[in-house]
């Protein structure tokens, strides 16, 4: 495993953006460098440490969704090399694995959220309301219950250090327009439903996630950003799956269980980690990894 990254530093490149966890570089008109760093966030703090090897782990883990996926929607991968990009090499082993290039697209600003079981935020929803972000859903349903068919619940883009919020599948149509709102759900739906089938045969059951979209100069439309990977997903170890409680997790939700038995109001800055939290957690992340792609 690499030492972990949590900043990089690529002087000779206009630096466009610093997120929770990526960090953007312009390269030319049409074309952008995304390095996913070793950060982590919670409750939309970034933590102030880094997780060894996670950036690597989720930056595979979307390329290999994104190759799978080719066949369904046409993804922002650039065949560009990043050789011809990071010329230098001691800069490049730095980045290790965590380094794409990707065509620059007009992001489209929902995020597009699959829910196939009842847990988070969801949870939540049901106990108050019967059913998620206004979807009904059928009564007596327990925690972590598996959903009668996967739910479409899109949420707004927020920037750092602000929540999403959910929003109607009317308000994406006011968005985007009747036509790729309906795309964008339904595309949603079967990538997540095809993923969901093919992770299960490998003993990791996907209970949410998210996706982005964006178009070209054509308006065609892209999968972008991360996909199906242990940040953008809840991945349960499906040997260990039992209705009625919350389900040990492979992605961040370790972390943010580690942090509800903090006084802390969740809030920037973030706590410290202890050591065994964050060799665990960056466990977690290569165990999803060996497990679904079998590298």
């Amino acid at each position: 495993m690499s030492k972990a990254l949590y900043q990089s530093e690529l002087p000779q490149l206009e630096l466009l953006t610093r997120g929770k966890v990526r960090d953007i570089y312009a390269i030319d008109d049409d074309h952008m460098l995304i390095v996913t760093s070793d950060r982590l966030s919670a409750f939309d703090v970034v933590l102030p440490q880094a997780i060894p090897g996670k950036g690597e782990v989720l930056t595979r883990v979307a390329n290999f969704w994104f190759e799978r996926t080719g066949n369904i929607i046409p993804n922002h991968l650039s065949e560009m090399s990043l050789s011809d990009v990071v010329p230098d090499e001691g800069q490049r082993n730095a980045l290790g694995d965590r380094a794409i290039i990707v065509k620059k697209l007009k992001p489209l600003p929902v995020e597009a959220i699959v829910r196939g079981y009842l847990i988070g935020s969801g949870w939540k929803d049901y106990q108050r309301s019967g059913g998620v972000c206004g979807i009904d859903l059928p009564e007596g349903l327990n925690l972590a219950d598996r959903l009668p068919q996967a739910i479409y619940t899109p949420s707004t883009k927020a920037a750092v250090g602000e929540h999403d919020e959910n929003i109607s599948y009317a308000k994406t149509v006011d968005l985007l327009g009747e036509e790729l709102a309906a795309k964008v759900r339904d595309l949603s739906l079967k990538i997540y439903t095809e993923a969901a089938e093919y992770a299960l045969q490998r003993g990791i059951i996907i209970a949410d996630t998210k996706f982005e979209f964006g178009l070209d100069d054509d308006g065609v439309l892209h999968l972008i950003d991360e996909v199906l990977t242990p940040d953008s997903s809840r991945f349960w170890p499906a040997e260990q799956y039992q209705p009625g409680i919350s389900p040990p997790s492979f992605d961040k939700q370790y972390v943010r269980d580690y942090l509800e038995t903090l006084d802390w109001d969740k809030k920037a800055p973030g706590p410290e980690l202890p050591q065994d939290v964050i060799d665990q957690t960056a466990e977690k992340y290569a165990q999803a990894e060996r497990q679904l792609t079998k590298r």
